[in-house]
């Protein structure tokens, strides 16, 4: 049976909102709902949180060691390289890739990405390609051989940022599906990187009788509050990859 590792990668050192993963929400650290609602997940059974060997990302290693979750820590810039460690660290035979700033995944959803990827003859399957869900659902399983080819090949700065853009820009060599929504809820924002995203999610939260409550309990909330939908409006989805293209540049052979 394939050992399928669901590894968030969280650091305290964001450029628009420092320290966000820990920053609290009703009390506590948003990585802790991130991490609560992914233990819902029926598919998975192993999770463990990916941080940077900085210093700075010390507070995510006393809360993992609070919680007991298992943690590797790697490099800061090239977080290709830091998921490449620890699904080694962890004996990983496919990943689950979560951003710690996304508190209002939904395990159904993560459950329905990683069965695709169980169904077999693929080696990377997501929701994001195109989006369809809201952003902060996003989910993505990779088997340890296409990580491990992408770790080896890529040398773009975009590519070592964001883990999985050499594998999406080359579906002539990895076999690629895509999970979509019956209905583009791509234009909603769920996940935080800013003031903004971080007033939303409260606001989401303090609502919530449930605070593992998936998709569609969410969804009626924000139709009963179109306020709460109108705190954060109005982003553009991917700021931070759109940013790294326009900032990109070749790094030469860096994967090891």
């Amino acid at each position: 049976m394939l050992k399928i590792v669901a590894i968030i990668q969280a650091r305290m050192g964001s450029t628009r909102y420092p320290g966000k993963v820990l920053a609290e929400i009703g009390g506590r650290p948003m990585l802790w709902y991130t991490v609560t609602r992914l233990r819902q997940a029926r598919t998975l059974k192993h999770i463990a949180v990916a941080t940077t060997d900085q210093p700075s990302d010390d507070p995510i290693g006393e809360f993992c060691d609070l919680h007991g979750i298992p943690l590797f820590r790697g490099s800061e810039d090239d977080v290709l390289e830091r998921y490449y460690g620890a699904a080694k660290a962890f004996k990983a035979d496919a990943v689950v890739r979560i951003t710690g700033d996304c508190p209002l995944l939904d395990p159904s959803v993560v459950d329905d990405v990683v069965r695709r990827f169980l169904d077999g003859d693929v080696d990377y399957v997501s929701n994001i390609c195109p989006p369809t869900y809201p952003d902060g659902l996003d989910t993505e399983v990779f088997s340890l051989e296409a990580l491990q080819r992408a770790h080896a090949e890529a040398e773009w700065a975009s590519e070592r940022e964001h883990v999985t853009s050499y594998i999406r820009k080359h579906p002539e060599t990895f076999r690629i599906q895509n999970v979509t929504h019956a209905k583009d809820l791509s234009s909603l924002r769920w996940t935080v990187d800013d003031d903004r995203d971080m007033a939303f999610v409260r606001a989401v939260f303090e609502r919530l009788e449930d605070v593992t409550s998936g998709l569609d309990v969410i969804l009626s909330l924000l139709e009963r509050h179109p306020d709460i939908a109108a705190i954060n409006a109005g982003t553009a989805r991917n700021e931070g990859y759109l940013r790294s293209i326009k900032e990109d540049h070749c790094l030469g052979q860096t994967g090891k």
